[in-house]
C-alpha cells in the first residue's frame, strides 16, 4: 500500500519544513536587528523580536503537523479530530504559500509547495473512513429489517403502467 510511505514523506517533510521555516525566520530577525533597518518608521527591535516570535510559532505549527502525520504513519490510522484540522489546514497554508511563490520567487518554489500539498491531500485521502470503505454499498448488504425487506423503511416505488 502507499498509504504508510506517503504517511512517513510527510511526516518527514513538515519536521524539516519546521526546522527551516523557523530558521530562516530566525536568521532574517537577527539581520534586521544587526542592520538596525526601519521599515515605515517601525522600531528595528519590534520588527527583530516579531520576526523571530512569528518564525517560533510558525515552526511550531509545521512540527505539530509533522507529529500528527509520524502518528498517522506509526499507527497506521487515519487522523481524527484536530490532527486532522491541522493536516487540512497545512494543506490550505501550502496551496496559498505555493500561490505567492510563484509571483515572488519563481516555479520552482511554486512546485515544492505544490508536491508538499499532493503529498498531504494524498495523506488525507488514502486513509479514508472505515465506515465510508466497510459500510454497506447496497440494498443487498443492508441489514435485514423487522419486515424482511433489506432494512428499507421506504416501500417500493408503484410499476409503471402504460395507457
Amino acid at each position: 500500500m502507499v498509504r504508510r510511505p506517503v504517511a512517513w514523506i510527510v511526516a518527514v517533510v513538515l519536521l524539516v519544513e519546521a526546522v527551516g521555516i523557523a530558521a530562516v525566520n530566525w536568521f532574517l530577525g537577527v539581520v534586521v536587528d544587526r542592520q538596525d533597518m526601519s521599515l515605515a518608521g517601525l522600531d528595528p527591535d519590534t520588527m527583530s523580536t516579531s520576526s523571530k516570535i512569528g518564525g517560533v510559532v510558525f515552526g511550531l505549527y509545521f512540527a505539530a503537523c509533522g507529529v500528527v502525520a509520524l502518528l498517522v504513519a506509526v499507527r497506521d490510522r487515519p487522523p481524527a479530530g484536530l490532527g486532522r484540522v491541522l493536516l487540512v489546514s497545512a494543506a490550505v497554508v501550502h496551496a496559498l504559500l505555493g500561490a505567492f511563490a510563484w509571483g515572488l520567487m519563481g516555479w520552482p518554489a511554486f512546485l515544492y509547495m505544490v508536491v508538499v500539498l499532493a503529498l498531504i491531500v494524498l495523506l488525507l485521502m488514502t486513509y479514508d473512513r472505515p465506515a465510508a470503505r466497510g459500510g454497506p454499498t447496497g440494498p443487498q448488504d443492508a441489514p435485514e429489517g423487522p419486515r424482511g425487506d433489506g432494512g428499507s423503511p421506504v416501500s417500493p416505488p408503484p410499476a409503471p403502467t402504460t395507457p
